[in-house]
C-alpha cells in the first residue's frame, strides 16, 4: 500500500496531533518529557508494523518531503546562527564539543570490544558504533558502501539503517527519563533561579508560542531557506569526492550563517519569530514523518550481535550522560538539558537533539546555552569529528 506525497503530508501532520493529543492524556509521557512527534510517529510505526504482520500489507509513506523538510530546519539552525553569539558561548561550546567527541571515541571502543568477545567481525563495532549511533541514517548509508566495498562487510547497508533506526527511536525516548533523573540532582535555588528567568527567548525555545510576523517576514524566510537549500546542495556537489566532503545538510547550514552573519554586516535584520515558526514547523514535521516511516521489522531481523552492541551503545549514552555530561557541564539546569540533547546527538540526530531539549524546556524553563551550542555542534562540528574519528579506527592494524 503506497501511500501519496499528500496522503503522506496528512498522516505526518495527524501523527503530530495524536502526539500533543497523547502528552494530554498519558501522564507518564509528560513525566518524561516525551517529545510529541516521536510520540505520536512511535504509534503509528507500531500500527504500520501490526499491519504489516497480521494483514501481510506493506504501508510505504512517500519520502518526497521529508529531505526538504530536514534541509530546510537545518537552513535556520544557520540563519540563526551569529558569530558574536558563538563567541559568547565559545568555552562551554568547546567543553560540550569535547564530551560529544569523547562519546565518539567510546562508542568504537565499546562497539570493537563487544564484537571481539562475540566472536564476530570487530568492524561491525565500528558500524554499530559512531557510523550509525551519533552518525544517523545520513551517516550510515555514506559509510556503509565504503565499508562493504573497502572491508568486506557484507549487508553493511542493512546493518547500518537498522542500527540507525534503533539510535533515533532509543534517541527521542532517552532524553526525557534522563533529564527527569539529573533534575533531581539541582538544588532548590537552581530550580528558582531557572523560574526567575526573564531573558527573551531563542529560536528554537518555545516551539508552542504564537509568534508575532507577517506574511512579507515569511516569504523572507522561506527566500533565504530557497538560498541556503540551493547554495549547499552545489557546494556539496563541489567537495563530493575530495578530502572535504561533508553531508549536504551540513552544507546547507554553512550558507545559512554565511548569509545571515553577511545580512548583519550590512545592518539587515532578520525576523527572526519567521525564522522560528519556520524552522520549528519543519523539525516537528521532518521528524514525525521520520518516526512514523521506520522499518521497525528491521530491527527483528538484527542478528543477536549486532542487537548486543546496540543494547550495549545505550547503556553507554545513559551513563556518558549521568555520569560524565551532567557533571562537567556544571551540574546545573542548562547541564541537565544539555544532557538529554546528548542523549539525542548520541543516539538519534540532532532534530531529535533538538525535539529533547524543547519537551524539557517548555516544562520546566529555557536554557539559551544549551540552544546556542546544541545545534551548530550537532548539525556542524560533530559530523566532522566524527568522520576523522571513523577514518582512524579503520586505520587500525588489528581490525583487518
Amino acid at each position: 500500500m503506497n501511500i501519496s506525497v499528500f496522503g503522506t503530508l496528512v498522516a505526518t501532520s495527524l501523527v503530530l496531533l495524536l502526539g500533543e493529543k497523547l502528552i494530554q492524556w498519558v501522564g507518564v509521557l509528560r513525566t518524561y518529557s516525551i517529545p510529541a512527534p516521536v510520540a505520536g510517529g512511535l504509534i503509528v510505526a507500531i500500527c504500520v508494523l501490526l499491519i504489516r504482520v497480521t494483514a501481510h500489507t506493506e504501508v510505504k509513506f512517500d519520502s518526497t518531503l521529508q529531505t526538504p523538510l530536514m534541509l530546510a530546519f537545518f537552513s535556520t539552525i544557520g540563519l540563526n546562527a551569529h558569530i558574536s553569539s558563538l563567541k559568547a558561548g565559545g568555552p562551554v561550546l568547546i567543553r560540550f564539543l569535547a564530551l560529544v567527541s569523547g562519546l565518539l571515541i567510546l562508542q568504537n571502543v565499546v562497539g570493537i570490544l563487544i564484537a571481539f568477545a562475540l566472536g564476530v567481525d570487530p568492524l561491525l563495532g565500528i558500524l554499530g558504533g559512531s557510523v550509525t549511533m551519533s552518525g544517523g541514517h545520513g551517516t550510515g548509508a555514506a559509510w556503509s558502501q565504503v565499508f562493504t566495498e573497502h572491508h568486506g562487510v557484507q549487508s553493511a547497508a542493512e546493518i547500518a539503517i537498522g542500527c540507525a533506526t534503533f539510535g533515533l527511536v532509543m534517541g527521542g525516548v532517552l532524553g526525557g527519563p534522563i533529564a527527569r533523573l539529573l533534575m533531581r540532582r539541582i538544588g532548590d535555588d537552581e530550580m528558582r533561579r531557572i523560574k526567575d528567568r526573564v531573558e527573551e527567548t531563542l529560536v528554537f525555545e518555545e516551539p508552542k508560542a504564537q509568534q508575532p510576523t507577517t506574511p512579507a517576514a515569511i516569504i523572507t524566510t522561506l527566500t533565504l531557506i530557497s538560498i541556503c537549500l540551493a547554495g549547499g546542495e552545489v557546494l556539496a556537489d563541489r567537495l563530493a569526492g575530495t578530502v572535504f566532503e561533508l553531508p549536504t545538510f551540513v552544507c546547507v547550514l554553512f550558507i545559512g550563517v554565511i548569509l545571515n552573519n553577511v545580512l548583519a554586516l550590512v545592518r539587515v535584520q532578520l525576523d527572526q519569530h519567521a525564522v522560528a515558526l519556520v524552522g520549528n514547523v519543519s523539525l516537528a514535521l521532518f521528524l514525525a514523518m521520520a518516526l512514523m516511516r521506520l522499518d521497525l521489522w528491521e530491527l527483528a531481523a538484527l542478528a543477536v550481535p549486532i542487537i548486543t552492541i546496540l543494547a550495549a551503545q545505550t547503556l553507554l549514552m545513559a551513563l556518558y550522560a549521568v555520569f560524565v555530561t551532567f557533571p562537567m557541564m556544571g551540574r546545573n539546569y542548562d547541564a541537565v538539558v544539555l544532557s538529554a540533547a546528548q542523549c539525542g546527538l548520541g543516539l538519534g540526530a540532532t532534530p531529535t537533539a533538538i525535539a529533547n531539549m524543547q519537551a524539557i524546556t517548555n516544562r520546566f524553563g529555557h536554557s539559551h546555552i544549551a540552544f546556542l551550542i546544541v545545534p551548530m555542534t550537532g548539525a556542524f562540528f560533530m559530523d566532522i569529528v566524527n568522520a576523522v574519528v571513523i577514518k582512524l579506527f579503520l586505520a587500525l592494524p588489528f581490525l583487518h
